[in-house]
Order: C-alpha cells, then sequence, then structure tokens
C-alpha cells in the first residue's frame, strides 16, 4: 500500500480539542488526590511547576511537529538529528508512554465504577480489591477494562474523521465536568485551615522536595503529556505550521488553568476531621465522586460517575489513534516490519498498527491492574522520551539550517536548554528505584534495533553510533546519580539533599551541550530536502533516505 494515503482532514479546533482530550483524562479523577497525598497542599504549586516545565519542552517539539509535519512525529525527529539508534531509543521510550496510557484509562473506568453508592450496584464492589496498600482489578473487572479498550479500538478504526468528531464532542463534556466540579466544591465546602496541614501532619504545609516528587510522579506528568497528540497527528493536520503549535500551547495553558481550580478545590473540600494523620494518609477509590456524595451534591456524584467512563474513554480513543501513527512512523525509520507502515486505501488508516497496540494493550492491562502503578511506569518512560526533543531541534538548526520551518520559536537555544535541564531534573525526581528500573526498561527493545540493523547491512553504523553516545551514556549515569543521591529522592544519600539537585542541572546541562555536538546530518535530513514541501503528505522513509543518498 502507498504511504501517501495518510488525509489532512484535522482542523486547528480539532487539533486542540485532541490535546485537550488526552490530558483530561483519568489523570484528573485521581491527579489532585495522589498530588495532595505526596505534597498536600504544595500540590497546588507542584501542577504549575509541571505546566512550565511541559511548557518548555512541549515548545521545542511544536518546531519540530511544524518542520516535519507527519503521522507519529514524536518518534521521528531524533532519527533525523543524530541517526537510527538514538530516534530507536527516543521512539521506543515514547512509545511505551502512550501506548500504555490506553490500557490504564480502561483501568480508572472500572475503578471508578467498583465504588458506585447505589444499592442495586453491589456487584461492581467486587471489581477492584485493595490488598495490603495496593489496589488492582479483579477478573470481572479486568474483563470490563478489555471492553472499554476495544471500544477505543473502533472509535478509529474506520475513520480519522470519526475519531476527530467523537472526540471533540467528548473533550468538550469532559472539560465541563472537571470545571464545575471545581466551581461546585470549592462553593459548598471550603475549609481553609486544610491548607496550613502538611503531607504528614503538622503545619508545615509547604515541602519542596515533595513537591517536585508530585511533578514527576503523581500524575502531573502522566496528564500532561496529552500534548504529543497534536504533534503526532502533524500529518493530518491542515496547515500544521500554524495549527500544531496552536494546539499544543492552548491544549497545556486551558488544562493547566482546570487542574490548579481541581487541586484548590480538592484541598479545600476535605473534612478536616479526615486528615488527622495528614494528607498521605487519605484513602479513596473516587477521590472526587466521594467528596461530591459526602456532601450530599449527589447531581455531581451522579456526573462525575459518568464521566468517569467518558474522560477516560476520550483519552483512550485519542491515544489509540496517535498510538497507531507511532508504530507506522517507527517503520518509516525502517525498524519494524513493512505491514505496519500499510494504509487502509480507503480509510486512510494505519490499521495493521492498530492491531499491534490493541495486543500491546492487553499485556500491560493484564501485568499493571492498578491505576497507580501503571500511572507511574507511564510517567518515568514519558520523561525519558521528552529528553531527544530539545537536542533534536538544536541539533537541526546547526545541520540542516536550509530546512523550510513553518515555525520558529524565538530564544529557542536558551528555552531548549532548559528544557532538558528540566526534564532531566524531573527523571531524578521520580526517585530510586524506580527511575533506575524505567531506564532499564529501553535497554530490552536494542534486539529489535540490531535485527533491522543487521538486515540493513549495518550500513554506516559506526556513524549512527557515534551520534547516539550522548544518549548512551546519559542513562545509565543518571540512574548511578539516582541511587547515589539524597534520601529525599530515594538514594542512599551519598550527595546530599540540594547538592543533588544542583548536579543533576549540571549534568544535564554537560549532556546537552553534548548532545548537540554530536548530531550530524542524517540521510534522513539528505531525502528531506526532496521531500519537505506543500505538496508531499510525508517526509521520507528510512529506504527513501538511503536511495536519495546513495547508501545501501
Amino acid at each position: 500500500m502507498s504511504h501517501k494515503h495518510i488525509r489532512r482532514d484535522v482542523g486547528a479546533f480539532a487539533l486542540m480539542l485532541t490535546g485537550l482530550g488526552s490530558i483530561i483524562g483519568s489523570g484528573w479523577l485521581f491527579g489532585a488526590w495522589h498530588a495532595a497525598q505526596l505534597a498536600g497542599p504544595g500540590a497546588i504549586y507542584a501542577w504549575i511547576i509541571g505546566a512550565v516545565i511541559i511548557l518548555f519542552i512541549a515548545l521545542t517539539y511544536a518546531e519540530l511537529g511544524a518542520m516535519f509535519p507527519e503521522s507519529g512525529g514524536m518518534v521521528r525527529y531524533g532519527h533525523y538529528s543524530h541517526g537510527s539508534l538514538v530516534g530507536f531509543i527516543a521512539g521506543w521510550a515514547n512509545w511505551i508512554a502512550i501506548v500504555s496510557v490506553i490500557p490504564v484509562e480502561a483501568e480508572a473506568s472500572v475503578q471508578y465504577m467498583a465504588s458506585w453508592p447505589w444499592e442495586w450496584a453491589t456487584w461492581t464492589k467486587d471489581l477492584y480489591v485493595v490488598t495490603n496498600g495496593h489496589g488492582e482489578l479483579t477478573p470481572p473487572g479486568l474483563a470490563i477494562a478489555v471492553v472499554l479498550v476495544f471500544v477505543y479500538f473502533f472509535l478509529n478504526f474506520w475513520s480519522v474523521k470519526l475519531f476527530a468528531k467523537s472526540n471533540t464532542a467528548i473533550t468538550v463534556f469532559k472539560l465541563v465536568v472537571p470545571a464545575a466540579t471545581g466551581i461546585a466544591l470549592i462553593a459548598t465546602s471550603y475549609n481553609p485551615g486544610n491548607f496550613h496541614i502538611g503531607a504528614h501532619g503538622g503545619s508545615h504545609a509547604i515541602d519542596i522536595s515533595s513537591i517536585l516528587t508530585a511533578v514527576a510522579i503523581s500524575g502531573i506528568v502522566f496528564s500532561f503529556n496529552g500534548f504529543q497528540s497534536p504533534v503526532n497527528l502533524a500529518g493530518e493536520a491542515r496547515n500544521p505550521g500554524r495549527n500544531v503549535p496552536l494546539a499544543v500551547i492552548g491544549s497545556i495553558l486551558l488544562a493547566t488553568v482546570v487542574y490548579v481550580l481541581l487541586q484548590v478545590a480538592f484541598i479545600g473540600a476535605v473534612p478536616p476531621d479526615q486528615l488527622g494523620h495528614g494528607w498521605a494518609g487519605l484513602e479513596y477509590a473516587s477521590p472526587f465522586a466521594q467528596l461530591a456524595t459526602a456532601l450530599m451534591i449527589n447531581w455531581m456524584a451522579i456526573l462525575l460517575y459518568a464521566d468517569a467512563f467518558i474522560s477516560p474513554s476520550g483519552t483512550g480513543a485519542t491515544y489509540t489513534a496517535t498510538t497507531a501513527r507511532m508504530i507506522y512512523a517507527m517503520e518509516r525509520n525502517g525498524q519494524l516490519p513493512k505491514i505496519f507502515g500499510h494504509i487502509h486505501p480507503r480509510f486512510g488508516i494505519p490499521r495493521p498498527a492498530m492491531w499491534l497496540n490493541l495486543v500491546v494493550s492487553f499485556i500491560f492491562l493484564f501485568f499493571f491492574r492498578g491505576w497507580g502503578t501503571l500511572a507511574a511506569v507511564i510517567s518515568v518512560s514519558t520523561i525519558i522520551s521528552y529528553l531527544t526533543g530539545p537536542v533534536s531541534v538544536m541539533t537541526l538548526r546547526r545541520t540542516a539550517p536550509e530546512l523550510k520551518r513553518p515555525l520558529r520559536i524565538p530564544g529557542l537555544p536558551v528555552l531548549a536548554a532548559l528544557a532538558f535541564i528540566f526534564a532531566t531534573e524531573l527523571l531524578y525526581w521520580a526517585k530510586w528505584p524506580l527511575t533506575g528500573e524505567i531506564i532499564l526498561l529501553m535497554v530490552v527493545a536494542l534486539p529489535i534495533y540490531f535485527y533491522y540493523t543487521a538486515k540493513s547491512g549495518w550500513d554506516d553504523f559506526g556513524r549512527h553510533l557515534r551520534g547516539a553516545w550522548w544518549l548512551i551514556v546519559y542513562l545509565p549515569v543518571i540512574a548511578a546519580v539516582s541511587w547515589a543521591g539524597s534520601k529525599t529522592f530515594g538514594g542512599h544519600d551519598y550527595i546530599p539533599y540540594g547538592y543533588d539537585l544542583a548536579l543533576v542541572a549540571v549534568i544535564g546541562a554537560v549532556f546537552y551541550v553534548w548532545g548537540i555536538r554530536t548530531g550530524w546530518r542524517t540521510p534522513m535530513v539528505e531525502a528531506a530536502r526532496f521531500h519537505h514541501d506543500d505538496e508531499m503528505d510525508l517526509p521520507p522513509s528510512a529506504d527513501e533516505a538511503e536511495r536519495a543518498t546513495g547508501h545501501r
């Protein structure tokens, strides 16, 4: 099948709602509670810090998305700037972070369903169990989650237009419900004293290290990761040079307003008698719905239980669309079987890629059966996937200055440097051992890369390897610093608190400079000169790049 059947049917408004629909998913149902558990009232600052960091990172990707308006672009940029190995590592991290969102959204819906308060729904109590503080879905709960994943799948199976239209309606609804929830809680129950109670009790409400950890793993990064959806759908966007950055920035800013409102409302609405042991001891199965029920706001409780299906389902459907484009893009990189590059001639959908993601979603669903467990894995994988964007965008300004840039971000050298340093800090804030475990997960897919590299005859492999050394060294260095860092962030306290944060920032700056210097004019960039114009639907595949440059 031709690669040029992808259609540009998605307008500016639908594209922004795609980003907003990805950001406001199950994260709003649980994020305020998890953030408050970790940071108490400091969770409000955690959302603002998280939004600023993600906005810096997102702006680097917005320039790349406008420059290379292709489906699944988030897994392609490292390939353009540093070669196939960096492209593969970045693509693998990004795909893991995104494809696992599909099952986690289904889990969120079932977890809310398990706390339905109605007498006729007592059977739902058996869908989710908590053992020794660890919650997971039971077999009946898993069965319902499987059905939900199928629903997300079929919403995208026939047309990107069907996806965009259904997503617009869902997103409008799930933007209104969280905003209404925040306003209703503040109007009904507002306890100012709650803002002076620390995460573990006492009057020390603000703890910087707890705030930073909340940014990384409470669901904040997990939630804001939805900014990627407009970038990944750039190949289906009309006028991507204008619409992609507009969608990215607009979705982040609108979502920030909603999340801060919800966090303020949640902190103020919790009954003070439940905070005897601080926020860390606060246990809810469905936080906002249970608060609404306790405060006798019955209309809101019913709305929340309904939205517990609609919000996660909207996000699950969105990510089903974007992950298919990512697999399609990885095939274009020459790192997956060619079948995953096939596009349905009538509907313009990469259906084989969708089937692969469906299977992988089920694997994640059965191995990670609780929202909190899978959300933490997603968060750290997401942070790793952010690392290449700031380096790639600056490298391409050096190695490919002549390529058309519909969007040129002002002050990009400073902004990209800060974005990379912030991403490095986020990775450290996630705490040992989780940081080390997810970095190890990045290694397990390398045999796939080496298989396809060997299949291509190890063409120019030395140069691709030299372009990747900065990232190959970076990951174990950060793991080592996380292991040796202060106990505040789960380390062995060989590096005192405060000094560890400064050291991580320095490491980030050093690897950022190294990464830019090791970038090179790859065959993909050479071929892009002949493909990168307004009439072409897609930049070149790996095979096309080889033909354009004479490499085989």
